[in-house]
């Protein structure tokens, strides 16, 4: 089975392609090519399906699309679905900078924070969606060599180093996207 993720991240690809693969040693992720469309939707279930549908359109494939975020519990769950732009652009360095710096004089108590992913399914007869949640908090410096995005700034719950710090087989076994993940394999599993 061929199904195409609506992403032009290859970093992503190659992570849940990992995880994947794992469970669906016979499903073959492959990348999308085709354009963006304008990811307008209000909320992470929106936008998956924005990004899922517009693959599906164009390569005729199933398809699944991602929307995650980082939300900051003091921020009232800012950065949220604006994460990968909240500094202006498509900048992960300024991002992190940017939300470390609003949270510069909030206390270790108070920088209680989740990364959130939605899945979306797409396909000739339905749609699907799947959500994960990972908890844990901001740390005060960028830590760590792994991963992408806010995990250099993202300590799990029941951790000590961030996200950048674990090996990405930890990472990728309890992350957001892992435990959304999680329920689409359950899906597609029974589909195969």
């Amino acid at each position: 089975m061929k199904l195409v993720l609506a992403s032009h991240n290859r970093g992503k690809l190659n992570e849940l392609s990992a995880i994947m693969s794992q469970s669906l040693p016979t499903l073959e992720l492959i990348g999308y090519d085709g354009p963006e469309p304008i990811e307008d939707g209000v909320s992470y279930l929106e936008n998956a399906l924005i990004k899922a549908r517009a693959a599906h359109a164009h390569t005729g494939l199933p398809a699944i699309a991602d929307d995650s975020g980082l939300a900051v519990e003091i921020l009232g769950g800012s950065p949220g679905i604006f994460s990968a732009r909240w500094a202006g652009g498509r900048d992960n360095l300024a991002n992190m900078r940017l939300l470390l710096a609003q949270l510069a004089d909030v206390p270790e108590a108070h920088r209680a924070a989740a990364f959130i992913c939605t899945i979306a399914l797409v396909d000739d007869h339905s749609e699907s969606s799947f959500t994960g949640i990972w908890q844990g908090s901001i740390a005060f410096e960028e830590r760590g060599e792994f991963g992408h995005g806010y995990d250099p700034i993202f300590i799990p719950e029941g951790f000590t180093v961030t996200s950048a710090e674990m090996e990405p087989e930890l990472k990728n076994s309890m992350s957001h996207r892992a435990l959304a993940l999680e329920q689409l394999i359950s899906v597609l599993a029974s589909r195969l």
